[in-house]
């Protein structure tokens, strides 16, 4: 039994301990509350610490270890705290490749700690020996051995440290298998959550605050990063006190709530192409946001481009910026309009704007209820959120895992609340749903957790299943069941007149695959039934998938490809 300060052993009293518990104590101290693995025997002393320490911690056990690795990923997304997976030597640590090469590209904070083959053996051909390191290494922020198990502490410690600071992402440590069974007395104090402020220039803010008082149409758009570095609440107090327009992007979703006057998302391409000023905040430019270039159609002049970050290696290099500025993102929406108000000359009035862009955002509205209600059979995807839309409460957590059935949950759902939209990024990863589902639910007990998973995407985690049902951990699944990979199916016809590799089996069963690991659910072949079925996945209180059979030539009108 550990002695503990703040989750962490008093060195002062404390006998030897092994190396899971040195590992653990510090996790704990970084605010960590569960340890997402797959069983193996590189990392058995992480599972005896969680078990034998006070309190103990929860594990939660997946079947397949890219589960584990995205449950963490969502941990660190809706608490912006590090989350925690624990993965065994080799094939299990390279199994978490493409979660945590998602978790770089969303600048999710994650600690990955994988096992490796034993120091005593290293070079001789025991199980699973690998040098794990290089494969991570260019996807996450650091990624090392810890050599010894005096190692393993302080190096466990700066990995917590580096992953939970602008600009977020992952980090990788691997310990020696008969490292991590060794014991040592601590002698490692752990700072535990605590980073470094960035602060803006306020010279670059005041050049900002100048282009926004020559706007005559700028528009606002809050990305991930916003919700990540806790600017939210500076963020909405920007956007009320200005009266810009807004798009929000990712984890930005929710921070200005749906329906709010000056949410214009669904005014989007009208925002973006004939907008004069677009100030990106917190999001990389990239595809989703035509890489930086707003207008200019029709030989209209090109919107300037501004773009703010949490750090100064997110700043675009490759976009012709108008202006730029980094910091902590509080302070850069505080500096922002303390600039903007002190500026000579009267407060921009941008009511004509605004005005013409939510006539568009009520004619989108007004289009888009003809899909959310539409009749059609076979089901048109739109009409399943047509259903969903009223039963979801403000505080929901709703999660995308798929292509087309997804990108319309983008189009209809607005959240009420910040923290309550996870998708997989700009990495787009499919089969990250599942461990998402995971960390909502124990993140947000008494939230509703709707899982939106394409049929492409259930494919590949729907096993772990199993996992909410001997955890306990009831989650809400609806699959848009178009029996085809849609995201892939249109554009293959389109350039080549015809598809291949894009047809799955007809009418799957996948609400079968949940009932038989200990689930609910139902088959859904007409649109007047879904909402009674979702309505009864939400009462069961278990593990429930909704699996409605929709129209595969109802496909999203995709405006980019991403290349």
């Amino acid at each position: 039994m550990t002695t503990e300060t703040d989750g962490q052993a008093d060195p002062t009293t404390a006998a030897a301990l092994h190396g899971g518990i040195l590992a653990l104590d510090v996790a704990r101290a970084h605010g960590v509350e569960a340890l997402f693995t797959l069983s193996g025997a590189h990392v058995f002393p992480m599972y005896d610490a969680a078990v034998k320490t006070e309190p103990a911690m929860p594990i939660i056990d997946v079947r397949h270890e890219p589960t584990a690795v995205f449950a963490a990923e969502a941990i660190g997304k809706l608490t912006r705290t590090p989350g925690l997976a624990v993965l065994t030597a080799g094939p299990g640590v390279t199994n978490g490749v493409s979660p945590v090469a998602q978790a770089s590209f969303a600048g999710s904070p994650l600690v990955v700690v994988g096992g490796r083959a034993p120091n005593n053996r290293w070079g001789t051909g025991s199980l699973q020996e690998l040098d794990q390191p290089p494969i991570f290494a260019s996807i996450s922020k650091s990624a090392t051995t810890a050599r010894t198990v005096d190692d393993i502490a302080p190096t466990i410690d700066e990995a917590f440290t580096l992953a939970g600071s602008s600009h977020r992402g992952p980090t990788f440590v691997d310990v020696p298998m008969d490292e991590f069974f060794n014991s040592s007395a601590p002698g490692h104090e752990s700072r535990g959550r605590t980073r470094d402020v960035i602060e803006p220039d306020t010279d670059d803010l005041r050049r900002i605050a100048g282009l926004l008082t020559d706007a005559a149409r700028p528009v606002l758009v809050l990305g991930t990063d916003v919700w990540a570095d806790g600017a939210e609440d500076a963020a909405l107090h920007f956007v009320t006190e200005t009266g810009i327009p807004v798009i929000a992007n990712g984890m930005g979703r929710g921070i200005v709530p749906g329906g709010h006057p000056q949410l214009v998302t669904k005014a989007r391409s009208t925002s973006f192409n004939t907008a004069d000023l677009v100030i990106v905040v917190g999001t990389p430019l990239d595809f989703r946001l035509g890489y930086g270039v707003f207008g200019g159609k029709d030989g209209a002049t090109p919107a300037r481009t501004v773009h703010l970050a949490d750090s100064p290696g997110q700043v675009s290099g490759h976009a012709e910026l108008a202006g730029s500025a980094s910091g902590d993102l509080t302070a850069v929406f505080t500096g922002l309009l303390a600039a903007l108000q002190s500026a000579p000359g009267s407060r921009p009035d941008w009511t004509p704007w605004l005005s013409t862009l939510q006539t568009e955002v009520a004619a989108a509205t007004a289009r888009d209820n003809e899909l959310l209600t539409a009749e059609a059979d076979p089901i048109h995807p739109a009409r399943i959120y047509g259903e969903l839309l009223p039963r979801l409460a403000d505080d929901a957590v709703v999660i995308g895992d798929g292509g087309d059935f997804v990108s319309f949950a983008g189009k209809f759902v607005e959240p009420k609340r910040p923290g309550g939209w996870l998708d997989p990024g700009p990495y787009g990863c499919l089969g990250a749903g599942m461990g998402a589902a995971m960390a909502a639910r124990i993140t947000r007990p008494s939230s509703q957790v709707v899982l939106l998973y394409g049929d492409g995407a259930a494919g590949m985690s729907l096993m772990d299943v199993d996992t909410l049902v001997r955890h306990d951990l009831p989650v809400v699944m609806v699959v848009g069941n178009n029996s085809a990979w849609g995201l892939e199916k249109g554009p293959m016809q389109w350039i080549y007149g015809y598809d291949v590799a894009a047809d799955l089996a007809p009418q799957t069963r996948y609400d079968q695959v949940v009932t038989a690991l200990g689930g609910g659910g139902e088959m859904v072949t007409d649109p007047r039934e879904i909402g009674p079925a979702l309505d009864r996945a939400f009462a069961s209180g278990i593990p429930y998938l909704v699996n409605v059979m929709t129209d595969v030539d109802a496909a999203y009108p995709r405006a980019t490809t991403g290349i």
